[in-house]
């Protein structure tokens, strides 16, 4: 995430839509079309994430009906605004049954992906949230997939990387208490850093407003871990690990996919605050695999921007959703449901296949900052 979302956040936005869903009367296998629906936060606090999702999704559906859509029908998008409201999730995915699609990408955020998920178990649509992380979200039914990593999965990889390739002893965690993306990655960090023989010395809590972190930043630089973890969001991360080196704690932070966007946050005078820290992550856009050099060139070319982790997720669900539908040669709602948990896909976000949770099973890229900079440094199978 660059800085490219301060200015978008602060243009106005309404609803994206491309050739809404109700516009073609017939659903289904009568139809010449394909019609994917889409929810995500156009407008309103969450809009950074829901824009750069709605761009991705937006790119992947132009070139696959450049390319002769699927199975010889163009897709039709309609993309709603839910403005990062529950009730407002509810109300946009019955607009989308009520027009017919076929399947539905969304939602963005965690809150209203559950939401969205309870009332999409019930009619059995295929539905993939790109980015919803809690764990609840495939619980709701068979038929609610994510492309996402889980919170959980994250702090499992960050608590092994940190034990196997920074061969840390001691580790401390500081955590949003307010935030169930925080304290889910925080939690299976912990009690995998304990099963790995590192010990916890710390764990500090803070609130979602809080600007000032150095009363527990001082008892962390007392205790000098190894590492500190901070699963947060880039926009408090920036603020948190500047005020880290600023209390002279010098060991590494990490993070996970929350940090993504954290330099462009700190600008340039503040950016060694992170040198020697590390974050997991989706894909990383210097990646010299094909897939990646060919979306990120082509994102680069459209958007005039850096794709985003959410980018390249959504980007890789129409496309899952694609494969899935071609395998079935159908848009039966059971028979691309199945499809999909025994999809497959070679990606922007890794290979992908799923669990018996609907859950992907892939790689997870760990990311370090040095000198300024974004670099790969591992990759890494759980």
């Amino acid at each position: 995430m660059k800085k490219w979302f301060a200015i978008m956040a602060a243009s106005l936005l309404t609803v994206g839509m491309l050739s809404g869903c109700g516009n073609s009367t017939n659903g289904g296998e009568s139809s010449n079309i394909i019609k994917i629906g889409a929810l995500a936060p156009l407008t309103g606090d969450a809009s950074v994430y829901g824009i750069t999702v709605k761009n991705g999704i937006e790119m992947a559906v132009e070139e696959i009906n450049a390319n002769g859509g699927i199975n010889g029908k163009q897709v039709e998008l309609e993309i709603l605004d839910e403005k990062g409201d529950i009730a407002e999730a509810k109300t946009a995915y019955q607009r989308l049954m009520k027009d017919k699609c076929d399947v539905i990408i969304g939602d963005v955020t965690s809150k209203p992906s559950i939401a969205v998920a309870e009332d999409a178990a019930k009619d059995g649509i295929p539905i993939i949230t790109p980015t919803g992380t809690a764990l609840d979200i495939t619980k709701k039914g068979e038929n609610v997939f994510r492309t996402c990593f889980t919170d959980p999965f994250q702090g499992k990889v960050l608590a092994k990387f940190v034990s196997d390739n920074l061969s840390a002893k001691t580790v401390a965690v500081m955590y949003n208490t307010s935030d169930d993306y925080s304290k889910g990655v925080k939690d299976t960090f912990i009690q995998t850093a304990k099963e790995k023989g590192m010990e916890v010395i710390l764990e500090e809590g803070y609130g979602n407003d809080d600007k000032d972190f150095k009363t527990q930043l001082t008892k962390i630089q007392a205790a000098n871990p190894d590492v500190l973890l901070i699963p947060d969001y880039y926009n408090r991360v920036a603020l948190i690990t500047k005020q880290a080196r600023e209390v002279g704690y010098t060991n590494p932070m990490i993070g996970a996919d929350g940090w993504d966007g954290v330099l462009g946050t700190l600008g340039d005078s503040n950016v060694s605050a992170v040198n020697g820290c590390y974050f997991s992550n989706h894909f990383y856009i210097e990646d010299s695999e094909e897939v990646v050099a060919d979306f990120v060139k082509s994102y680069r070319e459209k958007y005039n921007e850096d794709p985003t982790s959410f980018s390249a997720l959504a980007y890789d669900t129409v496309y899952m959703l694609k494969q899935a539908i071609e395998q079935s040669g159908t848009t039966d709602k059971q028979a691309v449901v199945q499809a999909i948990k025994q999809i497959d896909y070679k990606g922007v976000t890794g290979n992908i296949k799923f669990d018996s949770d609907n859950n992907p099973i892939k790689s997870v890229t760990i990311l370090e900052i040095k000198d300024g900079k974004v670099v790969l440094n591992t990759k890494l199978d759980v």
